[in-house]
């Protein structure tokens, strides 16, 4: 007799128990939910292929030392804008203006010397003419018996040194000038090293990287200041060979900085060279208009427009996965969600093309957070 209270109590609590179940039960899986439905339609997705790279510039230029001095100034620093031409960098000069001070007094040594030569040319040509001259006379008169040979072998072996005389004083000339060409290269390298110690813009840019200051030593080669022309900015990404077919020059591309800036570009320039370990091609997209604000090597996310596919298509908010992983729709049959695998295909932001698995025109919850495999479903509203 003790025992019945305490088995109607042991009933009592499993048909409460039970109740609850059936109510949590029924609020899952028998309740009817609104759902907004979607049908599957023949479409078109946007195509794009994306990737990271970084930011460069087609045309950059590093202003190196030509000769070994040390730098004196460097007139213009890290963000600079900068204009060709203008002067950039100076580097001790005394060394090479006194070696072409030093070739100018050469080249005005020689000048004198070809002046003299030259003056010595004439007096030569002056006695030739003088021994030709009295030749011709001593010829004349040994015919008309007034001299003897031996006065006539005289003047001849007088005329015969005269050319040699003009021979000589015109080789003496040709070495003189010979010499003045010499020094005058000279003087011009001389010149040359002078000006190397001023250098100057190469283009119009901006400077990326200053590389020394005023006092430090260089050699010939050493790297001082590293500019850019920002109107050549582009971003090197690599596209991967499956890929890269679909990429052509010209097409839309939209770059998106690390500061969050998003950017137009096209598609410059496609690398003819694979990379053998990644299978992956350079793929240069140029900025529209350049970033106010850029650092090279900066990273940066691209994705170039390559197109659309056509295809049956639902909403990409419709895809869902069930515990497995697997993904696919929920399908509207019969007032039910039904869950159904799906092959997908390309995507954009608003559509995703389905491969297998869904027939155009059937129903999908567009919006299936919440709604569960088998749960009765209410067609809200529907595209």
């Amino acid at each position: 007799m003790t025992s019945t209270p305490l088995v109607r109590r042991l009933l009592v609590a499993v048909l409460v128990v039970a109740g609850l179940v059936g109510a949590l039960a029924y609020w899952r899986f028998g309740r009817a939910v609104d759902v907004v439905v979607a049908r599957a339609v023949q479409g078109e997705v946007s195509v794009h292929v994306q990737g990271p790279g970084t930011v460069q510039a087609r045309t950059a230029v590093t202003l190196a030392a030509r000769v070994g001095a040390t730098v004196t100034g460097v007139l213009a620093d890290v963000g600079d804008r900068v204009q060709q031409g203008q002067l950039l960098v100076t580097l001790d000069d005394r060394e090479p203006a006194a070696r072409l001070a030093g070739v100018k007094g050469q080249e005005l040594a020689v000048t004198r010397n070809i002046e003299a030569a030259r003056a010595s040319v004439a007096k030569a040509q002056a006695d030739l003419e003088l021994a030709q001259s009295r030749q011709r006379r001593d010829a004349e008169l040994l015919k008309q018996g007034f001299v003897s040979q031996a006065v006539v072998d005289t003047s001849t072996a007088a005329l015969r040194s005269a050319v040699a005389g003009l021979d000589a004083a015109r080789a003496s000339l040709a070495a003189r000038e010979a010499e003045a060409t010499a020094v005058a290269n000279e003087a011009r390298a001389a010149g040359v090293t002078l000006t190397h110690t001023r250098l100057t813009a190469p283009i119009d840019g901006i400077v990326i990287q200053r590389l020394a200051e005023p006092g430090s030593t260089v050699l010939a080669g050493s790297p001082l200041l590293r500019l850019v022309d920002p109107a050549t900015l582009w971003v090197a990404t690599r596209v991967d060979e499956s890929v890269v077919a679909r990429v052509a020059p010209g097409q839309v591309a939209s770059i998106r900085l690390r500061s969050g800036e998003t950017l137009p570009g096209r598609v410059a320039r496609i690398a003819r060279l694979s990379d053998a370990a990644t299978r992956e091609l350079d793929v240069h997209v140029a900025f529209d208009t350049p970033p106010a604000r850029f650092a090279i090597d900066q990273e940066a996310d691209v994705r170039i427009d390559t197109g659309t596919l056509p295809g049956i298509v639902v909403p990409a908010t419709a895809l869902v996965r069930d515990r497995s992983g697997q993904t696919g729709v929920l399908v509207v049959e019969d007032g039910r969600a039904s869950f159904r695998p799906v092959g997908t295909g390309h995507a954009d932001e608003t559509r995703v093309r389905v491969t297998g698995g869904l027939a155009e025109g059937e129903s999908v919850v567009a919006d299936p957070a919440g709604v569960r495999h088998g749960q009765p479903v209410r067609v809200a509203s529907g595209t």
